[in-house]
């Protein structure tokens, strides 16, 4: 399908290029162009000054003064026009303390990789190359302009973003760049916890998310942004149950075995299961074996404080806790009676954990028998929803003369157990179950 910004972007191109200014597509999108990908979105480069760019434009809005960047409003669109500019020194290894207007050259030579400072001008259908980008594209290398050491040092996101670009592109880091990268690692820190979380989901929700996984460890970003994970290195497990390996073998097989596609909770999810671990290890002699006794509750509130960390937004936070808080409850879901099935199956996410349980059980024992039962389940189940509406509610019970207090959610929880299990159908059957069950305590 075409790109429906693509004939916007041009036009933005054209016209300044019309005023006598020089203009091109700059950055990412020339490199996805130039490798068949669809672009998400087209910067654009410009000769113009901010306040000449919206001069040529009706609509902007100055979203980053200081850094020559406005973003041009048109047919819907949003398209962010930067100046040429040159960076002076980085004092907080994330931002320049200033900037000077330049050439593209001096441009394309500030930019983070080379394979990213290539610019492309739409109108002559001409790729413009300062720093060997094209050479790079083609051999799938992922290399630093200039003095790898100086790029990290002068942003410290442009690490992560190395790893991200060489999970989701599936290049090679070059050498030198890669030796930066390590040396660097622990700098990470200067960096918000709201840009290393957007970078950690662009990997982590990649298909190539395994790639990811090891080139933070072998970096050693993954010690210094996830330590909790980092640190289930070495943690043994018992081999009856865990034949693979250890704990951190066993999360990076299970992050191997997930669906290309993803959603955010899920792989996080699996990711953070198993970080209670360490701190709930119990060799039991009389056993001979190892038990994690409440690693899952461990886990959720580590999993919890991680999130928070990182900044995550509460909906991701909660689906992400509650997995793996519950991760370990699917166990026992072949003993549970009808109605807590339906409840554990109805929830939110539930999709989700099955997902986690499947590539948990696939990753250590192979059994699936409790995987099998809950699909066979759902089948079951399939005709009707899990939860049905109620048969009576808080404002029928108000009505028999029952008190505002906990003893009516009591009630309607009883009465919705019976429902679930089949024995209340209707809602008079309800009414005289509630009159002849709770007469005593009505009286009272």
């Amino acid at each position: 399908m075409p790109n429906e910004m693509e004939p916007v972007a041009r036009t933005v191109v054209e016209r300044l290029q019309k005023e006598g200014f020089i203009a091109f597509y700059a950055g990412g999108c020339v490199r996805d162009r130039l490798r068949g990908a669809q672009p998400v979105d087209y910067d654009i480069a410009t000769s113009a000054r901010p306040e000449q760019v919206q001069a040529v434009f009706p609509r902007t809005i100055a979203v980053g003064a200081h850094f020559g960047v406005v973003a041009v409003l048109e047919s819907g669109m949003e398209f962010q026009v930067a100046t040429f500019r040159a960076d002076g020194i980085y004092i907080d290894g994330r931002h320049p303390d200033s900037v000077t207007y330049s050439s593209p050259e001096q441009d394309a030579h500030r930019r983070d990789f080379t394979v990213n400072g290539m610019f492309y001008d739409p109108v002559r259908n001409e790729i413009i190359d300062f720093v060997n980008g094209q050479s790079d594209l083609d051999a799938k290398i992922l290399r630093a302009i200039g003095n790898p050491g100086d790029r990290f040092s002068e942003d410290r996101l442009r690490m992560l973003r190395a790893v991200r670009f060489a999970t989701t592109l599936g290049y090679e880091i070059e050498p030198e760049t890669w030796r930066a990268l390590v040396a660097q690692a622990s700098e990470i820190h200067a960096v918000s916890a709201e840009r290393i979380r957007e970078e950690l989901v662009r990997l982590f929700v990649s298909p190539n998310r395994l790639r990811g996984f090891d080139l933070l460890d072998a970096s050693g970003l993954l010690k210094e942004i996830l330590p909790e994970v980092s640190a289930l290195k070495g943690c043994e497990q018992p081999p009856q149950f865990h034949p693979e390996g250890d704990v951190f073998v066993h999360t990076r097989i299970m992050m191997e075995l997930l669906p290309a596609q993803v959603s955010v909770p899920l792989v996080f999810s699996v990711l953070l299961h198993d970080i209670g671990k360490p701190a709930t290890f119990r060799y039991h002699e009389e056993e001979n074996r190892i038990r994690f006794s409440g690693h899952d509750k461990v886990g959720a509130q580590m999993t919890l404080a991680v999130m928070e960390r990182l900044r995550f937004s509460r909906a991701v936070i909660d689906a992400t806790v509650e997995a793996v808080d519950q991760h370990m409850v699917f166990k026992d879901v072949q003993k549970m009676r009808v109605s807590r099935l339906k409840r554990f199956m109805s929830r939110a996410h539930f999709d989700d954990e099955m997902i986690l349980h499947k590539v948990d059980c696939t990753s250590s024992h192979g059994m699936l028998d409790n995987y099998e039962f809950l699909t066979r389940k759902r089948e079951e189940f399939a005709n009707e929803p899990l939860i049905p509406p109620p048969l009576v509610t808080g404002r029928d019970l108000l009505a028999l003369g029952w008190k505002p207090g906990p003893q009516i959610g009591k009630i309607l929880e009883a009465v919705q157990t019976r429902q679930l299990e089949g024995t209340l159908v209707s809602r008079a059957e309800a009414l005289h179950w509630i009159s002849t069950e709770f007469q005593k305590l009505s009286a009272e």
